[in-house]
């Protein structure tokens, strides 16, 4: 099973709002062309800071704007630009850690407590493959769990047909399915829906994206990015997407420092 991203909302920019401010502020914006709206958001956010519209405006480009701010460190402008993604083929053990970012993120995973899981799938580790004792026993560990959870559903299930049972008949299928989750492994297949700022993701890219050891996380990274560097390239312009020797994805970031100098104009 691999790991898929599907991105399903992007930034949206109202210019004709924008341009209604500076009519009122009496100073124009000399909007440069091709610029995709996460990116011109971020533009728009940095020339507030100063008011740099008109005469105060820079000759730099869009791309040139913002790829100096964040050569400067000053990423907090990314926050203004969010995605949202859906991320499929991955494991309870890489949401598990994927969730530990709060900062600039927003999660909605598959539930198991409501979603049945006697059909689970799960995501095998690749180094397994070197290994095939190792392979068998993560193989039979799983077949083992998953007729143990299809066991314990189906016993439990027949406390629905019976009196005396304290629960509600909603709140009893929920403690049935908590009870029946508790020993599936972290192989587990999930989905989980993603919301995040550009800075977040960027953070995220930098600490998680180039761990030689922790492969899916390096997947999703690398998908994750490879979405990004179409959807706004100068704000992921510093990272790149290589190969390993097994020929997995790994990312990295090619930052040369980060001051906090003020911003030039």
């Amino acid at each position: 099973m691999s790991v898929k991203v599907y991105l399903v909302s992007r930034p949206q920019f109202d210019v004709d709002s924008l341009l209604s401010f500076l009519r009122d502020q009496g100073t124009i914006w000399r909007r440069g062309a091709g610029a995709p709206s996460a990116e011109e958001i971020v533009e728009v956010a940095g020339r507030i800071c100063y008011m740099s519209f008109g005469q105060n405006q820079s000759p730099r480009t869009n791309a040139e704007y913002i790829q100096r701010l964040i050569l400067m460190g000053h990423e907090s402008v990314l926050e203004h630009v969010n995605w949202t993604f859906l991320i499929t083929g991955v494991s309870r053990a890489f949401t598990h850690q994927l969730v530990r970012h709060r900062v600039g993120f927003a999660f909605s995973q598959l539930s198991q407590q409501y979603h049945d899981e006697t059909d689970a799938e799960f995501v095998e580790p690749s180094l397994l493959r070197k290994a095939p004792g190792a392979l068998a026993a993560w193989q039979r560990t799983v077949v083992v769990a998953k007729q143990a959870y299809r066991d314990i559903l189906k016993s439990l299930q027949a406390l629905e047909t019976q009196s005396g049972v304290e629960f509600q008949k909603k709140e009893l299928s929920r403690a049935i399915r908590s009870a029946a989750r508790s020993l599936l492994p972290n192989a587990t297949e999930t989905k989980i829906l993603i919301t995040a700022n550009a800075r977040a993701l960027r953070h995220l890219f930098k600490v998680r994206g180039s761990i030689p050891g922790d492969e899916e996380m390096r997947q999703a990274a690398a998908e994750l990015l490879r979405h990004l560097q179409v959807e706004a390239p100068s704000i992921f312009f510093d990272f790149k997407i290589g190969t390993l020797a097994d020929g997995s994805p790994i990312v990295t970031w090619q930052g040369a420092g980060e001051t906090q100098n003020e911003p030039e104009e």
